[in-house]
């Protein structure tokens, strides 16, 4: 029974690649079925007027000459309209996604988008950021999903954020980015972020996810969006990030085209070329969502190696699925609920009932 029972298993392992395969064989099937369906009634129907147009033309004229006549104009006909037919459903299909992209173009634009309200110059130049009174909904109506919150994190603090999934931790992060504006205050090095354009209040943060965000094109572009750097500050943040000799050994170097997401390099490297892409924004407010997650223990080691040495001035938000990940940091937050159930050091909080 035991050997049978390990069997069983192994056969679900063995499959489960394989679900994706069988959702698209579903729908395919489908597709299939519905153009057979569809064949069989044209078929039906032509059959129909053929021998409707031949009784016809048989009555009423009586000579085999136009009858046949009549009988080869009709057969091409249907042959031109069964093409038609499936062509037009075909065209209707494929047109869904071109109603998709239509419908996209058509969203309203998130509130300050093309709004120009300059910050100081050089802003942010510490990073303190104070949250007074901040509650966030994400739609009209919707459930507060951060609930008065009230911070004052000094410039340049590591500060990691910890609570269970839904305390509100990416939230918090959404708050500063203004995804969307939320209620209260948020005030960056004295500038009230709701007061200047939101492009300008989001270029202030950078943050690292937990998957990498690559495009296709080339690896300059994907560090360079803007094209605000020369080679040499690029070449300096791949080697901060051990990705320089890497990038050598490439033909084209700076210009080695990437595929989509990144897929012609491993997801190490696509986390490497992210944070060196942090590095160059010099950004005094970092946000990093356990970059480590989905990377090997020596890309790990290279990442927290990185955000030690290169980030030290910067303010350091770490959202924590490990503990591990934030007993460094100077404070801890712990969101419960869209609440702050503490901010303090991490054996303090560790001791909070």
């Amino acid at each position: 029974m035991e050997n049978h029972s390990f069997i069983n298993k192994l056969i679900v392992i063995n499959t489960r690649p394989f679900r994706y395969q069988d959702v698209h064989n579903k729908a395919y099937i489908t597709v299939m079925a519905s153009n057979r369906w569809l064949g069989a009634r044209l078929d039906c129907l032509a059959s129909l007027l053929v021998g409707a147009v031949a009784l016809a033309a048989i009555l009423v004229s009586q000579d085999a000459a136009y009858a046949g006549l009549a009988l080869v104009y009709v057969i091409q006909t249907l042959s031109s309209t069964q093409y038609a037919v499936r062509k037009t459903s075909e065209v209707e299909n494929y047109m869904t996604s071109v109603e998709r992209v239509m419908t996209y173009t058509k969203l309203d634009r998130e509130p300050g988008y093309e709004e120009e309200r300059t910050p100081p110059k050089d802003w942010p130049r510490r990073g303190s950021i104070v949250l007074r009174d901040v509650s966030l909904t994400y739609y009209p109506g919707g459930p507060q999903v951060l609930k008065n919150i009230n911070l004052n994190i000094k410039g340049g603090a590591k500060i990691g954020v910890a609570g269970r999934t839904g305390a509100g931790k990416s939230s918090f992060v959404a708050a500063l980015m203004r995804m969307p504006d939320a209620d209260g205050e948020i005030i960056i090095d004295g500038v009230p972020i709701k007061e200047i354009g939101l492009q300008q209040a989001r270029r202030g943060i950078s943050v690292l996810g937990q998957s990498p965000v690559l495009f296709s094109g080339s690896l300059r572009k994907n560090l360079d969006i803007l094209n605000k750097f020369q080679d040499a500050e690029i070449w300096q943040a791949l080697e901060d990030v051990q990705l320089k000799d890497f990038v050598k050994t490439l033909a084209a170097k700076l210009d080695h085209e990437l595929l989509e997401h990144g897929a012609n390099v491993s997801v190490g490297e696509r986390q490497l070329v992210c944070l060196a892409r942090v590095l160059l924004q010099r950004s005094k407010i970092v946000v990093l969502d356990e970059p480590t997650a989905h990377v090997d223990p020596d890309t790990e080691q290279t990442v927290w190696n990185v955000v030690r040495d290169k980030l030290k001035e910067s303010t350091v938000i770490t959202i924590a699925h490990r503990l591990n990940t934030i007993k460094d940091c100077e404070k801890i937050l712990v969101l419960k609920d869209g609440k702050v159930k503490g901010f303090d050091k991490f054996d303090s909080i560790m001791n909070m009932k």
